[in-house]
């Protein structure tokens, strides 16, 4: 079985699995003639995706026994006690972090705001935007609690990860609530290099699980070869 490509120079952070699903999707979204609608659904499927392959290596199980039709035997189900909080920095992560209750169990879904969560999958919405000028990030909106429950494991949604300002200070802030790096899973479409190594510096244990890394960002900032602006081609605007 094929496993993960591990990123050259960052890799104890950073994983890009490779699959052909993926290297589709990315595809779909780097074409400056996909459509939004078409563009959601992509950023929605490789989230799906990512998230999946995220889990594989800290997805708790239980066992117990169950009764089949032939015969009583020792089955694993994924442990429901243990509390996974989804974090999507607004507005792109919610395209990215559409589909992820699809992948983790879920037995009963309820809103906050404009996000859903159930008993097993919390989300938590936070509003953060780069300003063009200064390339520098500011929070407009924060619905993070004052404390996580312990042992959470955290899913940091983030499509683009150029200079790595917004998705520093979204970490930052879930440090200040006593989140520590380990915790932190963070999956994002395509980042590059900057980023990289500004997360790899400022925040050991934490984990990356990207479809792609680009090499270069241009004079605004935007990753290159990248995709445009993820938010604005989430919703046409």
């Amino acid at each position: 079985m094929e496993r993960d490509a591990v990123a050259s120079g960052f890799a104890d952070m950073v994983r890009v699995p490779s699959h052909p699903l993926i290297k589709h999707w990315v595809s779909v979204l780097r074409d400056e003639e996909t459509p939004c609608a078409a563009f959601r659904t992509a950023m929605a499927e490789l989230g799906r995706l990512l998230i999946y392959e995220a889990s594989r290596d800290w997805l708790p199980l239980v066992n117990r026994k169950i009764q089949t039709p032939m015969a009583v035997a020792t089955a694993e189900f994924v442990n429901l006690n243990h509390p996974i909080l989804i974090v999507p920095i607004l507005r792109a992560g919610l395209a990215l972090a559409e589909h992820a209750s699809s992948v983790l169990p879920a037995t009963k879904t309820y809103h906050l705001g404009k996000v859903p969560y159930d008993a097993f999958t919390l989300y938590f919405v936070q509003g953060m935007c780069r300003d063009e000028t200064t390339l520098k990030p500011s929070v407009y909106l924060n619905k993070l609690p004052d404390k996580f429950p312990e042992g959470a494991q955290i899913l940091l949604v983030d499509p683009m990860l150029a200079t790595g300002g917004t998705v520093v200070a979204a970490i930052e802030l879930l440090n200040d609530r006593g989140v520590v790096n380990k915790q932190i899973t963070l999956i994002s479409a395509i980042v590059a290099p900057p980023a990289l190594q500004k997360l790899s510096n400022r925040f050991p244990g934490l984990s990356v699980y990207t479809a792609v890394i680009d090499p270069i960002l241009n004079e605004k900032g935007f990753i290159v070869p990248g995709l445009g602006d993820a938010g604005d081609r989430s919703f046409d605007t």
